[in-house]
């Protein structure tokens, strides 16, 4: 059972008409950019928890979620009716290893996100971990539409701060005169994703870190396998990780 503890809501963003993140004060454990915990809620009589990423920094004590209200949810259309001053049940302690410390240097890594998944790139990315550890960050996010990229200025700030993060927007749905157009996995196949940096993937010099829906962490899994990468695991390091999203 989950120790929970009450926080507060100090602050919730709405970037489209279902995707928000909220802004939580509350005490808990120390973290890693990537890990994850529980929020939750009371309705009827029973509590509803769901798993959520960290996006801010493990510095930071303004604890931030990325979130889609989906409508058929059990806990997301509760939290999107949330305002400031309300209170939400939290877990204080964090978990999952999709964390950079399960990661191997190199000389790159590519961060591959669909959706919400951008949420734990991002904590990493206000870290100084990945900084230290990789010498290129290649930061990609999917969407269906272009107003679905959010968090956009924040990724200015990060690029004007180091200088060796690269970032591209992958939309499926209309034309990205910003990025590319399609998806992840057709990008990676084609070639595009490493000519639109004019750089290249190859076993020695790259690291993946995936994120987003089963389906597209299935695909990339299997794109990787057949280019000759390997899953990266703690008894045999290979060259990708990954952490599906529901």
């Amino acid at each position: 059972m989950a120790n929970w503890q009450l926080g507060q809501i100090s602050a919730i963003k709405w970037w489209t008409k279902t995707l928000f993140s909220l802004t939580v004060k509350a005490e808990v454990a120390p973290f890693k950019a990537g890990q994850f915990t529980k929020l939750a809620l009371d309705t009827d009589g029973k509590r509803f928890a769901r798993a959520y990423s960290y996006v801010n920094a493990p510095d930071d004590p303004n604890l931030e979620f990325y979130l889609v209200d989906v409508e058929q949810g059990s806990l997301s259309p509760l939290l999107s009716k949330l305002k400031e001053g309300d209170s939400v049940w939290i877990n204080p302690q964090a978990s999952g290893f999709f964390t950079l410390d399960e990661v191997p240097p190199s000389k790159q890594i590519w961060l591959l996100s669909t959706g919400t998944a951008i949420g734990p790139f991002l904590s990493m990315l206000q870290s100084t971990q990945i900084w230290q550890q990789y010498q290129q960050v290649y930061l990609v996010h999917g969407v269906r539409k272009t107003e679905d990229l959010s968090y956009q200025s924040l990724i200015t700030q990060l690029q004007h701060a180091h200088p060796q993060l690269q970032f591209v927007s992958v939309v499926s749905q209309e034309e990205n005169s910003a990025g590319l157009t399609g998806r992840i996995t057709e990008r990676l196949i084609d070639g595009t994703l490493a000519r639109y940096f004019t750089t290249s993937m190859n076993i020695e010099d790259s690291q993946f870190m995936v994120g987003g829906n089963p389906e597209m962490v299935k695909e990339v899994c299997q794109i990787l396998t057949a280019q000759g990468y390997a899953r990266n695991r703690r008894q045999q390091p290979g060259q990708f990780t990954v952490e599906q999203y529901w």
